[in-house]
């Protein structure tokens, strides 16, 4: 399936030009309609492969089963903004999705195990979103949360509103926020984010996501997928009401630089919005698993065709110098990925099904790359075009009411 195919229904759906519901006025009917579109949009049809993978989950060939034994700041919220982030995050979004991931309630252990360890060792940032298996996805970091009370203040949890076409409204974002933090277990969310922009509303969000913190709902303030002038805009228009713009969680990997090439980057740090980088791993692309005559299977191949087919002899390079960098510090390729997206000053999200892969992921904060080795990835890796171009996002590029550019990177 190509990865233009699974955008459609998200251009048709998500950027519908009028405000009138596609689904007719009968509110049974409406209920189930819009269920299934939740429903297909967790199976990645509302956010392509190249996004959609925000909390990837990809097995190391030689990931460490030894515990780490570095620390990671908490999340540390004060009056809404954030005066420290976490290293690393946990994501939560093969949590509970059957209809991409695979998702069986039997492994339900397996993820408890994932929760409690990553809690202990520096990783209890968990992200998740009301889209991630339609709610299951908070639902088991509630669970998990009350099953560990005694652990319980050392995790914090980041979550998403989906700006779906039949949210028009600010009243709808609180409505939502609610049933997160329902799911959740009751306890205010920690960072409350905008998923993705839409091709209308953003505003409406803005003021919403605003009167939720004002309720005591959540904690601070984030979105997610912005562009430049969308943050902007956003952050001004929070300050009026004296709310912080906390985080803008982006696409950011050795093989997606789109944000520290046109400024994005540069823009949130001027307006102090930390941020946090989701697909750290390049879909899996920058395990080392894979090469012009091993790809992966699904959406990934024709993407990792492309790679290794058209920039065969840079790609090939750039995993030639994650293997070298890693074994000079007993590490995989993943670690190295993962801790160039914190060098760059972000917060990475990796995904983690198992004990081993969570353990894996939060080994990187083990060692840190030295400026060189961080000028030796960056070298090679511009030299390869992103991944996915941003024009080929299914987000809307454009507000169609103000104009304003929701969408860069």
């Amino acid at each position: 399936m190509s990865a233009k195919v699974s955008w459609i229904f998200f251009l048709v759906a998500a950027a519908l030009p009028n405000r009138v519901s596609c689904y007719g006025n009968n509110s049974q009917n409406n209920n189930h309609n819009r269920r299934q579109f939740l429903q297909t949009s967790a199976a990645s049809i509302l956010i392509p492969p190249s996004v959609a993978l925000a909390d990837e989950v990809v097995t190391d060939t030689a990931a460490s089963a030894l515990p780490s034994s570095a620390s990671s700041p908490p999340l540390l919220i004060e009056n809404g903004k954030i005066v420290s982030m976490p290293k690393i995050g946990t994501g939560a979004w093969a949590w509970g999705d059957s209809l991409f991931w695979g998702y069986n309630p039997k492994n339900d252990a397996d993820l408890e195990e994932v929760y409690r360890y990553a809690t202990e060792h520096g990783g209890g940032f968990f992200d998740t979103a009301e889209l991630y298996g339609i709610g299951r996805s908070e639902s088991l970091i509630g669970q998990f949360d009350a099953e560990f009370k005694e652990i319980s203040s050392q995790t914090s949890i980041a979550s998403k509103f989906a700006p779906f076409p039949w949210r028009t409204d600010r009243k709808s974002v609180v409505k939502a926020a609610e049933a997160s933090v329902k799911r959740l277990g009751g306890r205010p969310i920690d960072l409350y984010q905008i998923h993705f922009p839409n091709a209308y509303s953003n505003a409406a969000y803005w003021d919403g996501i605003g009167d939720a913190y004002e309720k005591g709902l959540i904690r601070s303030v984030g979105v997610s997928n912005y562009g430049k002038d969308a943050v902007r805009a956003c952050h001004a228009a929070l300050a009026e009401r004296g709310i912080p713009l906390a985080s803008n969680q982006i696409q950011m990997s050795l093989l997606y630089r789109e944000p520290l090439n046109n400024g994005l980057k540069d823009v949130c740090d001027e307006l102090d919005v930390k941020v946090i980088s989701y697909s750290p791993l390049g879909l899996g692309l920058l395990t080392g698993k894979y090469d012009a005559n091993t790809l992966p299977t699904g959406p990934r191949k024709v993407l990792a065709k492309s790679l290794f087919e058209q920039n065969g002899s840079n790609a090939n390079e750039l995993i030639a110098t994650m293997k070298e960098i890693a074994s000079v510090h007993d590490a995989t390729c993943s670690q190295v990925a993962i801790n160039w997206a914190i060098a760059k000053g972000t917060t990475p999200i990796p995904g983690a099904r198992s004990l081993k892969q969570i353990k894996s992921n939060l080994n990187a904060l083990d060692w840190n790359l030295s400026s060189a080795e961080v000028a030796a990835l960056d070298k090679i890796s511009m030299k390869i075009p992103s991944l996915t171009p941003p024009k080929s996002s299914p987000f809307p590029k454009v507000d169609k009411d103000t104009g304003l550019i929701m969408f860069d990177s």
